[in-house]
């Protein structure tokens, strides 16, 4: 059994943090594109102007120019600063605790997916102003129509000043649910693969085996998050309750099907 990771908590948060703003600044137009999916109202006579990922890529590069596809990248930096480094480092020393022992691969699968659980909670938790932020400016349409922000900063600034501090944390309960339950399918799964992986003749704790296993986790992440995803577009309003989201997501289940989840 190894023994917990020798690398200090700052330097594991530190590195999670570094990790997570890479992959963002990767992921980012598809993430963009998702949003925009999401958020499309479909006309009564027809389907809207985006039409599958790689269409929806084509059709902001092509509409509003190529930098448009990351858009919220500054907020979303600023997200996986704090989500990503918190969720990713914290979840060791977690689960560790929640053992009993400082041997982490003692913990039962059940001990991964708590520590998980929390670790994403309280991520979220404190990232939530810079997920709103991301989300609200990957919203917003082509050059020419109207604009509610200038930038990240200065949508910090604006939704405070006009709708309070706490509307920041607009959207949190449904987050918190939804990036926790994705934090415990993601890092849990990775953990429990690898360590099924490691067993099998052959493998050992290479750059493959966390290839198969990271594979594997974001299979089980985007399948156990994508209908919880769905309900959380209602926290680009200026309202919120748990009513509301889940309205929102039996409506898309009732008009499109669960094609929606996709």
């Amino acid at each position: 059994m190894a023994m917990t990771s020798e690398i200090s908590i700052a330097g594991i948060l530190a590195s999670s943090a570094i990790s997570a703003c890479f992959l963002q600044l990767c992921t980012l137009p598809l993430d963009t594109a998702k949003v925009r999916l999401q958020l499309q109202k479909r006309a009564a006579e027809g389907s809207g102007k985006y039409k599958g990922l790689l269409g929806t890529v084509a059709t902001i590069a092509r509409e509003e120019g190529l930098l448009a596809l990351w858009k919220g990248i500054i907020p979303g930096l600023h997200r996986q600063c704090i989500y990503g480094g918190l969720r990713i480092g914290l979840y060791e020393p977690v689960k560790a605790f929640l053992a009993r022992s400082y041997y982490v691969e003692d913990g039962s699968l059940f001990t991964k997916v708590f520590a998980a659980l929390v670790t994403g909670a309280i991520a979220i938790a404190l990232a939530n102003p810079t997920d709103l932020v991301k989300v609200r400016l990957q919203a917003e349409g082509k050059a020419g129509t109207l604009r509610r922000y200038d930038g990240a900063f200065n949508a910090y600034y604006t939704i405070v000043k006009q709708e309070g501090l706490a509307a920041l944390w607009t959207g949190i309960v449904p987050n918190i649910a939804r990036n926790a339950i994705i934090n415990a399918a993601e890092l849990a799964s990775y953990d429990h693969l690898k360590e099924i992986i490691l067993k099998l003749p052959g493998f050992t704790d290479t750059v493959l085996t966390h290839l198969i296993a990271g594979l594997g986790a974001g299979f089980f992440a985007v399948s156990i998050g994508s209908p919880v995803d769905v309900g959380c577009q209602v926290k680009n309003d200026g309202r919120f309750s748990i009513q509301e989201h889940l309205r929102l997501l039996f409506q898309n289940i009732e008009v499109r099907g669960t094609t929606c989840f996709l």
